[in-house]
């Protein structure tokens, strides 16, 4: 088993959950990742996979913004609003020291953006929204159109949850409720933007070397196993 360069500040610990993952699995398993990273245990990790389909709920949601229909929903300890995860969906949670929020948040905005101009899609930052969006046309009547979630968590100098990026996930999904509580907007995937169909599975490797760079680190692969077993 390879040694995982706990000490060294510039590692990234890459573990791929794999998909169709349970939303309260995943996050049992960043609040254990979470605690070793606190404890100096774990280098910086990131844990990356498709959820099984879930609506979570952040701190900010109002009740008017929850399914009306009596869909469950996960109530979390992340900031930000209500939204979807799923199938064709790219989820990334990095577990990672940081001293600024506002410029982590950035940070993840800016690997998704890259991602998406590696895929052919211009992606943006919105002043007032979290994520990043595809323009609208008002001309056109077509409104902006989120392509990347953020939703963190700040404790003890290390963060948890992370960024959404919609690839090829049925946007049908996102009909139930007001996306991160923003109303007017539509939510689309590199899929919907390119006309050809772009999985998870393609994107990850893009995504993974990305957000390291975005995060100034050097990225490493790490099984599951090994990662248990520290």
């Amino acid at each position: 088993m390879r040694p995982i360069p706990g000490d060294d500040p510039h590692a990234l610990a890459i573990v791929r959950l794999g998909v169709d993952v349970p939303y309260e699995q995943a996050w049992s398993l960043q609040r254990w990742v979470h605690g070793k990273r606190v404890a100096g245990e774990l280098p910086d990790t990131v844990l990356i996979l498709e959820h099984a389909p879930v609506y979570t709920a952040g701190k900010r949601t109002a009740p008017h913004e929850r399914p009306s229909d009596g869909t469950p929903v996960v109530d979390v300890d992340r900031g930000g609003r209500l939204t979807w995860h799923g199938p064709g969906q790219l989820v990334a949670y990095p577990i990672v020291a940081i001293t600024d929020v506002v410029d982590y948040a950035c940070r993840l905005e800016d690997a998704m953006i890259q991602v998406c101009a590696d895929f052919g899609v211009t992606a943006r930052r919105v002043k007032g929204r979290a994520g990043v969006w595809a323009s609208g046309d008002p001309a056109l009547g077509l409104p902006d159109r989120q392509l990347g979630a953020v939703g963190l968590r700040l404790s003890r100098g290390v963060t948890m949850h992370g960024f959404a990026l919609n690839c090829a996930n049925d946007p049908s999904w996102f009909n139930r409720i007001t996306p991160c509580g923003i109303p007017d907007v539509g939510v689309s995937s590199l899929s919907a933007e390119t006309g050809r169909r772009i999985v998870v599975e393609e994107v990850m490797p893009i995504a993974e070397k990305r957000l390291a760079e975005a995060l100034g680190k050097q990225p490493f692969d790490l099984h599951e196993e090994d990662l248990l077993r520290r």
